[in-house]
């Protein structure tokens, strides 16, 4: 295995266990504070930022943003998002252990499947990390804007279903992968580099997405659709915008089955058994729930 892909690899997967930790740090301390809403940012803003819990969480999501985009400038956006992928698995994990309540089956065989893409992933980078092109700025462009736009479209619909929390979510996650492609095209350096402001903004704005739906629903639900959204997104760009190769022969179908795997175990871990509670769904008076409360602590099923 080339050492610039174990490389990536290590990286990366440090980098999804300190930010899927850090959802869970940060849902928690949002959920415990007033209503937050993006009418009114500086108030959310100033309740956020006078949160120690959250700050330390933010702390946490930061460190892991920096060894992403070391990952980033040593292997293909692909790669490096399918490793990302496994995250949810961390998510699921600790988010049971937290609130003392076991994954049901159906979470379970997402985590396996998590785990059985990563192996394959590991396999595949026998051949190299690295490969694609520049991609057009264009190309680039056009893919920002196309997502922006789905993430208002997302938000438009959810409020029109009265489901406000899973189009946050989703559009939250959108708008990361707005931030994690735009990170990929920054780290080509030269006048790439402008593509920081986009950065910024997908960042910036998914994060306070997540605030908000924070308050509605919990980790697994929020954390979890944004981070599959996240991490799809940026994985077909990869291959549409940037031309990644996939390597050929059995190799090849490593990392595609690398890619199927982990992105099936986390719509598995996302997407339980309908009407089945999650651990940390907050349960506020005046405030909008994902669903009803249930009595029992002791599963979380699906």
């Amino acid at each position: 295995m080339h050492l610039q892909g174990v490389l990536a690899l290590i990286l990366a997967a440090i980098s999804t266990t300190l930010i899927n930790l850090a959802y869970l740090r940060e849902q928690a301390a949002a959920a415990s504070l007033p209503p937050l809403t993006l009418r009114q940012p500086r108030r959310s803003l100033r309740l956020i930022l006078s949160n120690r819990a959250w700050l330390t969480g933010f702390a946490m999501e930061s460190s892991g943003f920096m060894m992403y985009a070391g990952a980033l400038a040593l292997a293909s956006l692909a790669l490096v998002q399918s490793v990302a992928a496994g995250g949810i698995g961390v998510l699921a994990f600790f988010c049971a252990r937290r609130h003392h309540q076991r994954l049901g089956r159906r979470r379970v065989t997402g985590v396996g499947l998590s785990i059985l893409g990563l192996l394959a992933l590991a396999i595949s980078l026998t051949q190299g990390a690295g490969g694609g092109t520049a991609g057009s700025t264009a190309g680039i462009l056009a893919w920002l804007v196309a997502t922006g736009l789905a993430a208002g479209l997302v938000l438009v619909l959810a409020r029109a279903a009265e489901n406000p929390a899973i189009g946050q979510a989703i559009a939250g996650g959108l708008l990361f992968s707005v931030g994690d492609f735009s990170t990929k095209v920054a780290t080509q350096g030269g006048a790439r580099f402008a593509f920081a402001i986009t950065l910024v903004i997908g960042y910036g704005l998914g994060t306070s997405l997540l605030q908000v739906a924070y308050q509605r629903a919990g980790p697994l639900t929020v954390a979890g659709l944004a981070t599959l959204t996240t991490n799809a997104l940026p994985i077909l760009a990869g291959t549409v915008v940037l031309h990644e190769p996939v390597p050929s022969g059995l190799l090849g179908a490593a990392r595609v089955l690398a890619f199927v795997t982990v992105t099936a175990g986390a719509v598995l871990i996302t997407t339980p058994r309908s009407g089945s509670p999650q651990p940390g769904d907050p349960v506020n008076p005046g405030r909008p729930a994902l669903r009803p409360a249930t009595s029992s602590p002791e599963a979380i099923e699906g």
